[in-house]
């Protein structure tokens, strides 16, 4: 039986409504980051996304792109980020998920990065840039050694043969991309989406599913927990993060804006 906090939470988990936060570590300011996830977490948070900042962010928007220049400017590191997670390890009771690009881990080593994330209480990563073919050979081999999940994400435009490959191969959840654009918020998700979350529905995959890019309201919000196990927000909150300074009032003004 697996201790694996993310296959705990899903297994625990039934109704659909579950809601993960993404945000970037260092920013808004250095030393932001371990009360932005304690504050997550005691306000109810299912599951915690912690970006790693890099200079080249291809997946993200202009929102998720100018908070990972304002962490990289307040000198955030990757060693910098384990220290401060490993001094929260024993406060810390959700999954936590590192989101980082391949190069930095690489550079770190993959080896040294899962024994970090092991060491820090983080139970997955998710790598936007990363190669099946080389998550199959050089990064899952390692990762499962560790009990890590390493989290594939998928788009409109993933073939259901691929699809159903993913499925075979990873473990933990699957990331659905609302579509094939960069992060950001959207207002509604028209017919086409919805098309879509149904068609994987439909698959009725071993691993769970969720929705990210672009909920931002109560109409997205709903669609993604009909469709899926539940929800993830990036933009919406790292700009509310930003702009109040305070992860409490950014949620406040996210839970409001969830509400309409």
């Amino acid at each position: 039986m697996t201790t694996n906090n993310i296959n705990k939470l899903f297994s625990e988990n039934k109704d659909n409504k579950l809601l993960s936060i993404y945000f970037c570590a260092g920013a808004p300011t250095l030393d932001s980051t371990a009360n932005t996830i304690l504050t997550l977490q005691q306000r109810g948070i299912s599951m915690i996304e912690v970006g790693i900042p890099f200079s080249d962010p291809m997946a993200d928007g202009p929102v998720i792109q100018d908070a990972a220049t304002t962490a990289l400017k307040n000198g955030m590191t990757l060693p910098l980020l384990f220290s401060q997670l490993k001094a929260i390890k024993e406060q810390v009771h959700i999954p936590l998920v590192l989101m980082g690009y391949l190069n930095p881990i690489m550079q770190y080593g993959i080896e040294a990065f899962c024994q970090s994330c092991v060491a820090s209480g983080v139970s997955g990563m998710i790598i936007p840039d990363l190669p099946f073919k080389d998550y199959l050979e050089e990064v899952k081999p390692i990762a499962d050694r560790y009990d890590l999940r390493v989290i594939m994400l998928i788009t409109p435009e993933t073939s259901d043969e691929r699809i159903r490959f993913i499925d075979d191969h990873t473990d933990g959840f699957i990331y659905m991309v609302s579509s094939a654009a960069i992060t950001g918020a959207q207002r509604s998700f028209d017919e086409q989406k919805q098309q879509y979350f149904r068609r994987i529905d439909q698959m009725q995959l071993r691993n769970p599913r969720m929705i990210g890019f672009g909920i931002s309201n109560a109409q997205t919000l709903k669609a993604a927990q009909d469709n899926a196990a539940g929800a993830i927000i990036g933009s919406k909150f790292v700009a509310l993060l930003q702009e109040t300074q305070n992860a409490d009032k950014a949620l406040d003004q996210l839970f409001d804006a969830l509400r309409h």
